[in-house]
């Protein structure tokens, strides 16, 4: 399940990650939403919170996000990814050498740092 965070900055978006994230998730609530921002600016930021209730992805919201992330890859400024589960820990910091946008990861305990940055 994907829930929105709120009180954000206009040009930020955010989730929470809990339990099983599927497709549907990302089809109905995750890519609409980075859609209407994308209406509003040209570049947004990601805050991504894969917390202590995540659990894992189903495959097609693993290739949803990859996806996503490459059909906007230039819409994208910064990306903050927060969580405590190595292989994605990992997998986001040997990738985000690679995209033209800063992405930084932060642990769960870290989630204010997380959004102070992402907010800036």
């Amino acid at each position: 399940m994907i829930e929105k965070i709120k009180h954000l900055p206009k040009n930020v978006v955010g989730f929470n990650a809990k339990a099983q994230i599927t497709g549907e998730d990302y089809e109905k609530i995750l890519i609409p939403m980075v859609e209407e921002k994308l209406k509003k600016f040209k570049k947004i930021n990601l805050l991504y919170h894969l917390g202590e209730e995540f659990e894992k992805f189903e495959p097609r919201a693993m290739w949803d996000d990859a996806k996503t992330g490459v059909m906007h890859l230039h819409s994208w400024n910064k990306v903050a990814l927060v969580t405590d589960v190595s292989w994605i820990r990992g997998t986001s910091k040997v990738l985000g050498l690679l995209f033209p946008f800063h992405i930084k990861v932060f642990h769960n305990k870290d989630i204010d740092e997380a959004v102070k940055w992402v907010s800036e």
